[in-house]
Formats: structure tokens, sequence, C-alpha cells
């Protein structure tokens, strides 16, 4: 993505198709107008103690437009005044821009008056089109001569900071190799850190000197991508820069609706290296006039099939330009008969569902009936070979007879959980089209079937052996659909939950698995080819820490539903949401990942939800789209004769439609013997996400606290090696870095005090679920999880809210700093955490964009889950649109439909929303100068301990 001007709106990521956008109205009742001269400069006072004195109108409507009575107000309680401290300012200065460039330099607390003035002018007729305008336009509501309060919200982009890359963006061989570049290095303490560039993700490199000579680009960053863009030639450069080496990977991440498919290829033999097995590439070279191909991972030279250079069908030379696997980066091919050794698996799902009194009184069993039903069409059904069945249990296990021939289904009880009995084992899993009428017949009543019962009894153990025994010959999907905490039969749980624990070195025995059962289960499901996707609902302690461990060694997911109660419509939908979800999208069967490197590049460490079967191979039951894999890499020899390395990643699975499949994603980067090359091409997201799948690892393995310090040791060793090879003596007190690793210290400061990490009394099902998304998810979803996307909805431009022609994306409004102190009185605001979307209103917030959005007063609106009503005006559209927007496409990433909330200044939820606010003091956590100051010291007591 390249860097936009922060007025410029920021179009959101993979959102919903632009048919199911809602349009905004004609604006009968204008909620807006433009600001005449967004950029004139505007006076605003301070008093003594640096809190701004607004020139605040309250709004009244008059003739369905707001009209605007003079007064002032003070801050509302609860909003700190901005500090005073020169060292960290508040606000841009965006009169300041550069007509050319669009970058803007900072503005200081006592130069903020001087920002920003308005003039009234209509908004343009919706109707008539939408124009670009020239320049940032601004439109508040009501009286235009108000204070614009996105002075306060936006932050400029770093200027330079994808400079780095555009030394790499035309060949490796561009690079210095021979000498150290200056360095442009910024101070910490001088600005706070720029969140808009977070979402500006390094371009992949080209490079230029392979086969084709044309536009040869690594896999697009969800796919795949790098902590360094610039590899170190030999493993004492890597140590000295301290930056840890590996990537994050999605090979089979789900596919958005503006982004390209994987080509599809059916080549007539696989071309692979004979020597290291590599897979074809755009990254291999051609020699010998074309009639061979020189292996881009270990350099053997191969014989090219004759398919690549001549078509026997039309007697033409082959363009090779238009061959998927030559330029593509990421391809899938599909396998040929050497490598399938049994038919392929069909799609196979057993659904495994509680039905103890809680899951009957919240509503989860007759949810989970309806959304089954309504999602039988859904299911991917290839050539009609798709099975299914169903266990459900409490303190007996019961099963279904769903056998075509049969009219009514059969429930058969077993009540021996000890010594587990297979009654029917032919009829228990049916073929979904034969048995169609069957299975819809037992869905209907499902959810009145258990509808009087008090058993409070849950025997998970029994009821998962079970489904082993049914599917293990086959191989598929157990999903479980889990109300308490199993209590029951062999291998139960027991109560465990202790705060006399939290924030102390025993917390951590609350988030590691009570019974190794679990464990043992989950791999003798993973050799099986068996999958476990976990559904856990309760307002009680489920012990999510040893559930959770089912689907991290099987390669699926967990979803968790606490308090759950389908009375509530929020509730339902997104249950239903994400299960007709889960059972509609693509999944891959019977799966191994095969991890290669260039040689002298070996991988030590693998993370994600999986078996590890040797260091670069991957047991993957089921290669599930919504997951993320990680792996840390090592340089064990000198790479001196390389221009660059290699890795490449094979996925060899049954696809959804019965095809034996191969997908590869290659990437390729170049190599450097330039301290300074390797510190401008690190990327600070990948390194966030590596360290945070490390450190839930060290969690589940150690201590908490083990955890927290390899998080903060990682960004002080990696700050201590910049300082020590770039910064005199003078510069000691600076805190200087290189600009592209500016973001590095907020990422990690957020990740201490996410939910998974942060101390304080943290129930451990709340914490486990946080250790299990960091540990799952997308590089997308993890950046929003560890540090939450913060917009300010009082002040919209012309465009924000508006879909984006030709693609299913909407306009977005620039990102804030998570502080309270970017935060205004009268503001609403709309936080993205990648689990929930909350909307922030305060005392003193807009009233009438509030009944606008809401259509009742703030004295009315109820705190908590929330369903927007149907918007009827543009304001209310427009922010439903970016709500709408969000929520399809986490749906869509991470098959999460977040919850809607609102939390209001004065209700219980407040200290939740403002535990987000991460560069602000928490509790015990330090503030982001604090933070700071903190690396300092850490550096200094580092250096005098080699002294």
């Amino acid at each position: 993505m390249t860097s936009q001007p922060p007025m410029t709106p920021q179009p959101m990521g993979t959102q919903p198709p632009l048919g199911q956008m809602q349009q905004p109205q004609p604006l009968q009742n204008q909620l807006f107008r433009p600001q005449n001269n967004p950029m004139q400069a505007q006076q605003q006072s301070f008093s003594r103690s640096g809190t701004p004195q607004m020139s605040r109108p309250p709004y009244q409507m008059t003739s369905g437009q707001f009209s605007p009575q003079l007064s002032s107000r003070s801050p509302s309680p609860g909003f700190p005044p901005p500090p005073t401290d020169k060292q960290m300012p508040q606000s841009p200065n965006i009169g300041n821009a550069s007509p050319i460039t669009g970058r803007h330099r900072q503005k200081y607390p006592e130069q903020m008056g001087k920002a920003y003035s308005n003039g009234p002018e209509s908004l343009p007729n919706m109707n008539q089109g939408m124009q670009t305008p020239q320049q940032p336009q601004f439109f508040v509501p009501g009286n235009m001569g108000q204070q614009n309060m996105m002075q306060r919200d936006l932050q400029s982009p770093v200027p330079g900071f994808q400079s780095p890359m555009n030394s790499l963006s035309n060949s490796f061989s561009n690079m210095n190799l021979n000498s150290q570049k200056n360095v442009t290095s910024v101070s910490l303490f001088n600005a706070p850190p720029n969140v808009q560039t977070i979402d500006n993700c390094p371009e992949p490199v080209i490079p230029a000197q392979f086969c084709m000579q044309s536009e040869k680009k690594n896999p697009p960053y969800g796919y795949c991508c790098s902590t360094l863009n610039a590899v170190p030639q030999n493993n004492a450069l890597l140590q000295k820069s301290k930056i840890p080496f590996g990537l994050v990977l999605s090979p089979y991440k789900n596919i958005g609706p503006d982004e390209a498919e994987v080509p599809v290829v059916s080549p007539e033999v696989i071309v692979r290296c004979k020597i290291c097995r590599a897979y074809i590439n755009p990254f291999v070279t051609f020699v010998d006039q074309g009639t061979r191909w020189k292996c881009n991972i270990c350099h053997v030279v191969n014989d090219l099939p004759a398919f690549y250079s001549w078509d026997s069908k039309t007697r033409q030379a082959i363009d090779r330009s238009t061959i998927p696997e030559l330029n593509s980066a990421v391809v899938e091919f599909v396998a040929t008969k050497e490598y399938t050794h049994r038919p392929p698996q069909p799609v196979v799902i057993m659904l495994v569902i509680d039905v103890s009194f809680q899951s009957i009184q919240s509503g989860m069993v007759a949810t989970a009936a309806r959304t089954i039903l309504s999602s039988l069409d859904s299911i991917p059904n290839y050539d009609n070979r798709t099975k299914i069945g169903f266990i459900t249990y409490d303190s007996t296990l019961h099963f279904y007879n769903l056998n075509s021939s049969l009219t009514e289904p059969q429930m058969l009880v077993v009540s021996d959980i000890d010594d587990i009995f297979i009654p029917a084992p032919d009829d228990l899993l049916v073929n979904l089209s034969e048995s169609r009428a069957v299975i819809e017949n037992f869905l209907n009543k499902l959810g009145n079937m258990h509808k009087n019962t008090q058993n409070v009894s849950s025997a998970l153990p029994a009821a998962l052996t079970a489904a082993n025994k049914v599917i293990g010959s086959i191989g598929g999907k157990i999903a479980v659909f889990q109300s308490n905490l199993p209590n029951c039969g062999k291998n139960s749980l027991k109560k465990r939950e202790d705060p006399t624990l939290y924030n102390t070195s025993k917390e951590s025995t609350l988030l590691q698995p009570a019974d190794h059962w679990y464990k043992d289960f989950a791999l003798d499901c993973s050799k099986k080819q068996i999958c476990v996707d976990a559904f856990i609902f309760s307002g009680q302690y489920t012990d999510v820490a040893t559930i959770s461990a089912l689907p991290r060694f099987t390669g699926g997911s967990v979803y968790f539903y606490p308090g759950f109660d389908a009375s509530r419509v929020e509730d339902a939908t997104k249950f239903s949401s994400e299960l007709n979800r889960f059972l509609s999208k693509k999944h891959g069967f019977e799966a191994v990942l095969r991890m290669r490197s260039t040689r002298g590049v070996s991988i030590k460490g693998f993370y994600g939800n999986f078996f590890l079967m040797a260091t670069d191979l991957v047991q993957l039951p089921n290669v599930n789209p919504d997951n993320c894999y990680a792996l840390e890499a090592s340089i064990e020899k000198d790479l001196t004769s390389e221009q660059f390395i290699s890795f490449q990643s094979a996925i060899l699975h049954t696809s959804n439609n019965g095809e034996r499949r191969i997908r590869v994603v290659t990437n390729v980067i170049p190599v450097t013997n330039s301290l300074t090359e390797v510190f401008a091409n690190a990327d600070p997201r990948a390194i966030a996400v590596l360290t945070a799948k490390k450190a839930v690892e060290r969690t589940i393995s150690d201590k908490l606290e083990d955890a927290r310090n390899l998080i903060i040791s990682t960004c002080v060793d990696i700050m201590g090696a910049y300082k020590q090879a770039f910064t005199s003596s003078g510069q000691a007190s600076q805190l200087l870095i290189i600009e592209n690793l500016a973001l590095l210290p907020v990422l990690v400061q957020a990740l201490l005090k996410n939910i998974a990490f942060r101390r304080g009394n943290i129930p451990s099902d709340i914490r486990s679920f946080a250790l299990s998304v960091l540990y799952g998810s997308p590089i997308e979803n993890s950046l929003a999880y560890i540090y939450s996307k913060l917009y300010a909805i009082h002040i919209l431009d012309a465009n924000t809210g508006l879909p984006i022609p030709n693609t299913s994306q909407v306009y977005m409004p620039p990102r804030i700093n998570l502080s309270m102190q970017r935060m205004t009185q009268d503001g609403i605001y709309l936080l993205d955490n990648s689990q929930h979307i909350i909307i922030w209103l305060s005392r003193g917030s807009n009233p009438e964009l509030v009944n606008a959005l809401f259509q009742k007063p703030y004295e009315a609106i109820q705190s908590g889950k929330t369903t927007l009503p149907t918007p009827n005006n543009d304001y209310a559209t427009r922010i439903n649109n970016i709500i709408e927007c969000i929520r399809k496409s986490r749906l869509i990433s991470y098959n999460n439909m977040p919850y809607v909330y609102v939390v209001k200044e004065d209700d219980n939820n407040r200290g939740w929303f403002i535990s987000h606010m991460v560069e602000d003091k928490l509790d015990s956590e330090l503030s982001y100068p604090q933070f700071l100051s903190h690396l300092r010291e850490q550096d200094i007591k580092k250096e005098i301990a080699k002294q």
C-alpha cells in the first residue's frame, strides 16, 4: 500500500461486495457542510494547565439542519489534558503540507492553535456523483467556524518510510555491499508514533535479473512476509543486528473479493529440482539458450521439459510470460498420480454437540441446529461425496442413525462412557446428498429434542473418543460445541481457576493444559488426518487452556462466546454467521507442509496450529485458511556467494473438489553485507507478529513473565544494536532508531499490554483465548489485535464511509493514536480491536450526531452489545458502511464477526475501552513516554553488565 496524505481517506482491506453496501440517502436534511478552506489556520487558546479552551457550539436542529449557538465548554471528566512536555507533540500542522509530497511537519502544543479554520459551504449532492476534491476537504456538522477536532486525531506519515525498499525495487545488485550508507535516525522522544504507517506494508522486492525480466514479485504481504527484507551475509552480522530472522506465512489464506485467485495449473509433468526437489517458480534462471533451468534454492541445473518451449498442438513457440508457474509467486499445481497414495478424501464433518442444561438454556443447541440446516447447501459437496454425522452428549452419548432408507432419524443412547461402544457404525456417518431428507428432519427436531433436560454433566472426552472411532478410517473434521466444563467420565476436568495465582509465577499453570490426554488425543487425530475445531460457550469457567490443545495440534481453530445467550440477537447473529462460514469455506484435507530454503539457511523454530513432524515438515490434517504460521530461521554458513536466498513452502493437500493439489509459495530475499541495509529493510510488523507467536509458545511451555521478558528483550536488543552501530556517545540519551523501525517500540508496548500478556486479574479463559488468537490468526488480524484501530467518526471528509468505485471497499477515516489525549470531549470514536467494534460516547458528544446515529439521545442509549438502527440519514449510512465493511472483512479473512459495543463515558465498560489506550498509563503498565525511558534504562543496564 502506498503512503497517502493523512487527510485522504484510507481504503479498507478485504470488504463486502459493493452491491451489499448501503448507499447514502439524498441529503434532504444535511448533517454536514464542507469546510470552505480547510488549510486556513484558526486560533485556539490554551489555559495554564495546557488544556485547550475550545469555542465549541452546542447544536440545535432548525429546519432540518444544525444551527449553532456559541458557548464554551470545559473538558469532560475522564479526559486528561494534553501533555505540556514538549518532547511529546500533540498534533500535526496540516497547514504546512507540501503541495508536492503531501507530507507534514509535526506541530507542538504551543503551536496547535494555528492549525485549522473552517468556512461554510454546502455538500455536493451525492446523487450527482462524488467528485474527488483537489485538496483534502473536511466538513463538520453545523457551524463551520467551529474548531476542527481532526487536528488532534491525525498523525502525518513518516517521511521516507518506504524509502529503504526503493533501493531494492529494481534489482538486488543495486545494494551497496561494500560500504555503510548514511542512515536517517529518528528520536523516539521527539514525536508520538505515526500509527497511520502501520498499514503501509513494505512492497515486495522485485528481482529484475530473473528469467522473464518482467514484474516478478514476491507473494503479496498476506501470504508471506519476512522480518528482514535484506538478509545478512553471515550469522555474525545477523547476531550483530539482534533482529529475529523469520517469516510469517498464510499460504492457504482466505481470498477477498478484490484479490486475485491463485492460478491453478495442470502441466503434463510437475517440474522439480532433481536435488532439492524444489518446484519450478518465477525466480529460477534459464541457461543453455533456455533449454535448462537453474534452481534458485540449490543452484543445480536441471533439464527443462519441451512443453515449456514448444506447443506440439499449435506447433508454435511458447510465450513463457503466459505460464503461471513462471510468473506467479503463489501457484497451485494439480497433483499427478505419484502424489496420491489413496483415493482423495471426501469432505467429512462430524458435529459433536453438548446438550447439557446450560447448552439448552442458552439457546446454543437450537441456534446451531437452525444454522446447520440453513447451511447444508453451502457445505462443499463436489461430486456428492461429502459425509456428515452427529453426536450429542451430556452424561451419556447419543448417536443418530441417519440412513437414507429411514423416514425418521433414530437416536441410539450409550450410557457406558468408560468403555465406548459404537452402535450401527455404518449409519452414523452418512452421505449428505443421499440422506438429505433424514438430516433435515433430524435438524428440525434437534432444537427441542432435549429441551426438558436437567442434566448438567458433560462427557466431552467420551464424545471425542466416539467421534474419532467413527471417522478415524477416513479422516475429516470434528466440530465440538461445548458449554460446560468437561466434568464427567474419564479425563474429566475440575475447576482450577484460582484468582490468588494471578500476577504470580504460578499463573502460567492456569494457562497450560490440565490433562495431557487432550494433547495425546489431538496427536492421535493428527495421525489419522482428523482436525478438531472447538466452539466454546459459557458464562462460567470452561478451561479454555485445556480444550484449546485440541485445535492447536490438529490445525483447527477456537471460537469463544463467553456469556452466550441466543435471546440476544447480537449473540445469535455472531455465532450463526461464524458457523455458516465455518461450514461453507474452503479447506484442504490430509495435508503436509514442506519448507525449503537456500543452503546455509536453516529453520530453527515453527509456530502455529499443527503437529511438527520434522524441522521442515509440518503435519496438517486440515489446511485452515484462517490460520497463520511463523518460522524462525538461522544462518548456518556464509552466504557470500549468494545474491539472494529463497524460501519455498509447498502444501500437498486434498481440495474441496476431491483433487490432490500442491500450493507453492516462493519468496526471495536479497543478501547484503551492510548492517545499514539490514536495519533499513527490517519490518516491525512482521517482527511484532513473530515475537507474539514466540511469546505464546513461551507462556504455554514456561511462565507468563518469561514471555513478557522475551517481548521486551527483543525490542531492547534491537535498539541497543542500532545504538551501538550507528549513534555517537553524545546521542545516547535520545533513544534513536532508524525510520522504518520507529513503530517497533509502540507495537512491543501494545503487545505487553495485550490481554494475553498484560499483568492484572484476568480470568484464565479470557487470557487463554487471547493467546490462541495471537498464535493462529493472520498477520492483518494479529496487527489489529495487538494495536487496535481507532477512528474519529464525528468529523468525516467528503468520501469517508462511501464505497470505493469498482471495489468492495469503503473509504476509511484516518487512524489516530491509542491515547485518550488524542480524543476530544465532544467526539465520537470507533475502535476496532479485530474481535470487537466499540463506539465510544461521552457526555459531551455532539448530541445531533448521536441522535442521527442511534435515533435516540445519549441518555436513552444502552451500553453493551448493540445493533445499530437502520440508517435514515447520510451520516448514519456512512458509519454503518464502515462498520459493515470491517465486520465482513473480518468474517472473510478470519471467520470472525465482531460484536458492536457501545461504551459510554459514565458506565462500567469505560475501563475496558480505556485498556485499549496502550500509549497511556494503565494501572502498573507504563505510558508510551515512560516505556521509552524504560527501554533506555534497560539498554544502559545491559551496557554496564557487559563492562
